[in-house]
C-alpha cells in the first residue's frame, strides 16, 4: 500500500507541474511559426541561389559597366554625405560663435574664457621674460664690444 500512495504522489507532481491551455497554445504558436520562418528562409536562399545561377553570365559579360558605375555612385554619395556633414558642422560652430559672442554663454564657454585668461597670463609673462632678459643681452652686447 506505500507504493501505491507513492505512485499517487508522482501522479500529483505531475499533474502540478503540467501546462496549463495558455502555455500549450503558446509551444504550440512558437512551434508553428517557426516551423514557417524555417520554410521561408530556405524558400529565400533557393531562390536567391535560382537567381545567381540565373543572372550569373549576364553581371559577367555586363560587368565592365557595372564596375565604373559603381564606382561612381559610390563617390557621388560619399560627397553629398560629406558635404552635408560639414554643413552640419560649419552651422553648429557659426550657431555657438553667435550664442558666444552675444553673451548668451552656449557649452563650454567657461573653457573658451579660461583659456582665453591662461593665455593672455602667458603672453604677459613672456613679454616680462623678454624685457628682463633683453636687458640684460644688451648690458652683455656692451661688454662683450664696448663701442658698440
Amino acid at each position: 500500500m506505500a507504493e501505491r500512495q507513492g505512485g499517487d504522489r508522482l501522479l500529483v507532481r505531475l499533474h502540478e507541474r503540467a501546462p496549463n491551455s495558455a502555455q500549450v497554445v503558446g509551444f504550440l504558436t512558437l512551434v508553428v511559426s517557426g516551423g514557417i520562418l524555417l520554410m521561408l528562409s530556405g524558400l529565400t536562399i533557393t531562390g536567391l541561389v535560382m537567381g545567381l545561377i540565373f543572372f550569373a553570365p549576364l553581371i559577367l559579360v555586363t560587368s565592365p559597366l557595372w564596375v565604373p558605375a559603381a564606382v561612381v555612385l559610390f563617390l557621388g554619395a560619399a560627397a553629398v554625405l560629406s558635404t552635408c556633414g560639414f554643413g552640419v558642422a560649419v552651422l553648429a560652430v557659426v550657431t555657438w560663435l553667435y550664442r558666444y559672442f552675444t553673451g548668451r554663454h552656449p557649452l563650454g564657454s567657461d573653457r573658451v574664457d579660461y583659456a582665453r585668461s591662461r593665455i593672455a597670463d602667458t603672453a604677459t609673462h613672456v613679454k616680462d621674460y623678454a624685457r628682463e632678459y633683453g636687458g640684460y643681452l644688451q648690458s652683455r652686447v656692451k661688454d662683450a664690444a664696448p663701442g658698440a
